[in-house]
């Protein structure tokens, strides 16, 4: 993925959507032939020439400080993702190099995950691929050792797999929320040839997904709620984390719980007894009966 197009991009979507009320540049005045601040607006309230502004907005700018990056991010009211989005791609040696090799999951991590029997948690690595689950994840989300491992990936499951139209009641919201999440790993890894050609896959066969690609919305996986539509339980909202693993920033625990006393925590206990594997029954225990 080319990051100075990237750069681009990005800074005109988020110029774009700042109306000029709210960046205190109404006073400006003026026809708008579009919507949003002109970049001389947005050039003077982040204190840099209006020539500077462009090459930089143009992705010819180079050697950019962090501090005139700061000073763009405060401008267009970026929050803490999106300024770090924006140095990511800015900043040529923030960004980390193309991966070299495939992610592994430490036995540290998933002796955690087992030890997480009560509750659904998997963790996902770079790109949104699925790395490990334990067996309520599998009974609530998806039936991941079923999966090939190619598709083993929540960016695939979320815009492929007409079932998940059908888990997630807030299916729009969770797209958009996936896509955020894939834009933010694009512009920490932008050399990766397997996500771009990810995005390039799902570009092709989701409209949904070209759209919210082009918006260029980003943030990082944190917490939250997600309501869910389970076939058997039906519908549960869960509380959710993320838990960064210490040794690698690019893989995350997901982590789905509920109150002690709520009404989801009941239904997580009835997923666990429905989705617990049958006792097995010895040939001389029939005898004797």
């Amino acid at each position: 993925m080319d990051r100075a197009r990237q750069l681009s991009e990005f800074l005109k979507t988020r110029r774009a959507r700042l109306r000029p009320e709210e960046a205190g540049a109404a006073d400006f005045g003026g026809r708008r032939r579009v919507p949003g601040l002109r970049r001389e607006e947005l050039a003077l309230l982040a204190g840099v020439s209006v020539d500077y502004y462009t090459r930089l907005e143009q992705g010819r700018a180079r050697n950019v400080s962090p501090g005139v990056l700061d000073a763009v991010a405060r401008a267009l009211q970026l929050d803490a993702d999106e300024r770090r989005h924006l140095h990511n791609l800015a900043e040529p040696g923030t960004a980390r190099k193309r991966p070299s090799r495939p992610q592994r999951v430490g036995p540290e991590m998933r002796q955690a995950l087992e030890a997480l029997a009560a509750v659904p948690a998997y963790i996902v690595g770079r790109r949104l691929d699925i790395l490990a689950w334990n067996e309520l994840a599998r009974a609530l989300v998806a039936d991941f050792p079923g999966l090939p491992k190619a598709e083993r990936n929540m960016a695939r499951l979320v815009f492929l797999d007409e079932a998940a139209r059908d888990l997630y009641p807030d299916w729009q919201t969770k797209a958009r929320d996936t896509v955020a999440n894939l834009r933010y790993d694009a512009g920490r890894h932008p050399d990766d040839p397997q996500l771009a050609a990810l995005i390039g896959e799902l570009s092709l066969v989701s409209d949904e997904f070209r759209r919210l690609w082009a918006e260029h919305d980003v943030h990082a996986k944190t917490r939250g709620r997600k309501r869910f539509r389970h076939p058997q339980i039906g519908e549960l909202a869960l509380d959710y984390v993320a838990m960064r693993a210490p040794d690698d920033p690019d893989m995350t625990m997901m982590i789905y719980s509920a109150p002690a006393d709520s009404a989801a925590a009941a239904d997580l206990r009835l997923l666990a007894a429905l989705a617990a594997p049958a006792p097995e029954v010895r040939l001389d225990q029939i005898a004797d009966s």
